[in-house]
């Protein structure tokens, strides 16, 4: 019996690794592809600006679960002796995704403006066509407003657990990291999914990633339920806010993504190309269908790009 358990531990580490690398695979098809359009228009602005704060939380949660001596009593404190169900896997994917998610956000300063019409094979690079401001990338006042109080707050809970008194403990900021990285996923997604539906396309989203991001989901999932069942610690899950409710949010919004993608705007691309919207989505569909979606993913820029 006990070799039973020795195997299922080996297979969930084995499947904490491939949810790993499905969800850092996830982050590179809309780099690719905001690379290969030179745009990022398509994509909601404010689920590029708190993405990599909702990772760098996430990372710091999860490593001070693992690492902290001092946070590891907390929880044992408080869960019966148990230790937390967090994996070197789930350090790596979020330290993975912070950097990833800050490359994205990089991303539209350097495609903040864009040509008022696609580059051809005929067409220079440095040519004088008009350019024109992407009114799209402007982040709401409200996200601005939550990222300066959320780190204030984060600062304020870091002074008050390091002083003599102890006033929070630091596995209460560290939780605290963790429901706040859940809010900042469910807060990126939803301007995502109203931009797909106000624009009745998902041209310049990229559907890989949602692939990818739903079966990261999945296995994340899986890991943790049956970490909690090896250890027997069903409390284990619900002790982990930030790798259960990260995988639940992925799940339910990828859903939504590919039933936009899938189902309800998937004749959104002949329409475009037909000429059957604004020039600003005609624009944008022929420069990501002609220039991305038809070419291989890891393609180069051509030459006249160079």
């Amino acid at each position: 019996m006990a070799s039973f358990w020795v195997a299922l531990s080996q297979q969930v580490r084995f499947l904490g690794w491939v949810y790993t690398a499905a969800w850092s695979l996830s982050f590179y098809p809309q780099a690719i592809t905001n690379y290969r359009r030179r745009s990022v228009t398509g994509v909601s602005i404010d689920f590029l600006l708190i993405n990599p704060f909702g990772f760098l939380c996430y990372f710091l949660s999860n490593t001070i679960l693992y690492a902290s001596p001092v946070v590891r009593k907390q929880y044992q404190q408080r869960h019966d002796g148990h230790l937390p169900q967090v994996q070197p896997n789930d350090v790596a994917f979020a330290a993975h995704a912070f950097l990833l998610s800050t490359l994205t956000l990089l991303q539209t300063l350097i495609y903040k403006v864009r040509r008022s019409s696609p580059p051809t094979l005929f067409t220079p690079r440095r040519s004088n066509l008009p350019v024109q401001r992407d009114s799209s990338q402007r982040p709401s006042l409200y996200n601005l407003l939550f990222l300066s109080l959320a780190v204030s707050t984060i600062f304020a809970g870091a002074v008050l657990a390091g002083t003599s008194s102890h006033t929070i403990a630091w596995l209460d900021l560290v939780i605290f990291l963790s429901w706040l990285k859940l809010y900042i996923s469910f807060a990126k997604y939803v301007p995502q999914v109203v931009l797909n539906y106000r624009r009745k396309s998902t041209e310049g989203w990229s559907i890989e990633n949602i692939i990818l991001d739903l079966t990261g989901g999945t296995l994340s999932l899986a890991q943790l339920v049956l970490d909690a069942w090896i250890d027997a610690d069903w409390r284990a899950i619900t002790g982990n806010p930030g790798k259960l409710g990260l995988s639940l949010l992925s799940l339910s919004f990828d859903l939504v993504f590919v039933a936009q993608h899938f189902v309800l705007y998937r004749d959104a691309r002949s329409r475009l190309l037909k000429g059957g919207a604004n020039s600003s989505d005609q624009e944008q569909a022929r420069g990501a269908l002609a220039e991305g979606e038809r070419a291989p993913l890891l393609r180069g820029p051509r030459e006249d790009e160079a």
